[in-house]
């Protein structure tokens, strides 16, 4: 890590242009890839999108609450549930549903 000297905040690298950059005040000092390498750590955002996997609960399901509701795929009436949040955090959760006869797992938006 490095700090700024004028403001004292955290000065990141702006490699394209070979310098540490404070985002605070702007002040800019030379940026050596050789000496600065061990200071600095690249890390990439992975983001999941919602519709990539349904999240199936394979642990002990009689412990899980359960509820009235029709199963698309055998008819049944009771299933399983658990609310997970799928997407961002001001979005609000997923509701998964396992039906007690047949176990297909589905789920619905709120």
């Amino acid at each position: 890590m490095k700090f700024c000297p004028k403001c004292g905040n955290i000065m990141l690298p702006d490699r394209k242009k070979k310098v540490w950059v404070c985002r605070v005040c702007g002040h800019e000092e030379p940026f050596d890839e050789a000496k600065d390498r061990e200071r600095t750590k690249i890390t990439q955002k992975v983001e999941h999108k919602p519709d990539e996997d349904i999240v199936v609960i394979e642990q002990d399901l009689k412990t899980l609450p359960t509820t009235k509701i029709t199963c698309p795929k055998c008819g049944n009436d009771t299933a399983y549930w658990w609310e997970m949040q799928t997407r961002a955090g001001d979005e609000p959760s997923t509701i998964f549903y396992k039906c007690t006869k047949c176990g297909y797992t589905w789920r619905a938006y709120e």
